[in-house]
């Protein structure tokens, strides 16, 4: 037994040494990718922007129409996405961020482009920054592609000691509702009234989900909702509680790699 607790202890060991590596060197890579990618954002920065009183946004055809044909095609290149199923809550796919950072540094410019963090500082009203390489959520790619992928009503936990927004980008959103879009439909609360949210593609929603109540109603056979979801926060540091809960959440999503971040 003692042996056995040893291999345990150093299998651990050895798992979080790799994945800490990883982690630097996904790091270096994203600062090759934000210094030498460059991202047409148009006159993103420079639009009128919407009220943010109820602490959701929307902004339809954020990004040049060239800028957002490279970063649909770019996501539509990456593998199968991670399948994930949690009963009576969601079902759905995912691509983390890891995988994106390896495979799609134009969605990973447009996470980092300061236009893109200027036009959401403004916005909320508080400066924001890029989450943490080791959160898979920081930046991942949200697929609906099998009838009744979804996810019911829940709020956004803030695993971090500061305010925690999230941004979601439709890159595609195809199938019989109404304009031929998915019946994958945002819904939000919004004072005490459920608000439909149509996302077309090159839509962006901007939120604060720890306050705004949110979900997404059930895709049906043959229709397609690809969505780009990036989360900022004004303070990204995490005290060891909010760590270890983002863990456990990530494991759901992402396996459990997560573990060891």
């Amino acid at each position: 037994m003692i042996g056995a607790g040893a291999a345990t202890v150093g299998g651990v060991a050895l798992t979080r040494t790799r994945r800490a590596r990883l982690y630097r060197e996904l790091s270096g890579r994203v600062a090759t990718i934000t210094g030498s990618h460059a991202l047409d954002m148009g006159a993103a920065q420079r639009r009128p922007l919407p009220s943010f009183d109820k602490r959701l946004a929307v902004v339809p055809d954020f990004l040049p129409p060239a800028t957002f044909a490279a970063l649909r095609a770019e996501a539509e290149r990456l593998s199968s996405p991670e399948r994930n199923y949690i009963p009576a809550h969601k079902k759905g796919g995912t691509v983390a961020y890891e995988t994106l950072i390896q495979n799609a540094p134009g969605v990973v410019s447009l996470y980092h482009s300061a236009d893109l963090l200027g036009l959401t500082s403004r916005l909320t009203g508080v400066w924001v920054a890029p989450t943490p390489v080791h959160d898979q959520s920081s930046l991942s790619l949200l697929v609906y592609n099998k009838p009744g992928d979804h996810i019911g009503w829940h709020f956004d936990h803030n695993f971090y000691r500061g305010r925690h927004f999230t941004l979601l980008l439709a890159l595609v959103n195809t199938g019989k509702a109404a304009g031929g879009l998915s019946h994958a439909v945002l819904r939000a609360r919004l004072d005490g009234r459920e608000v439909d949210i149509a996302t077309p593609p090159n839509t962006l929603v901007i939120f604060e989900g720890a306050m705004v109540q949110h979900g997404v109603t059930p895709i049906v056979e043959g229709e397609r909702r690809v969505v780009l979801s990036m989360t900022y926060c004004n303070d990204p540091r995490a005290h060891w509680w909010q760590a270890t809960a983002r863990r456990m959440k990530d494991t759901a999503f992402f396996g459990i790699r997560a573990l060891w971040t």
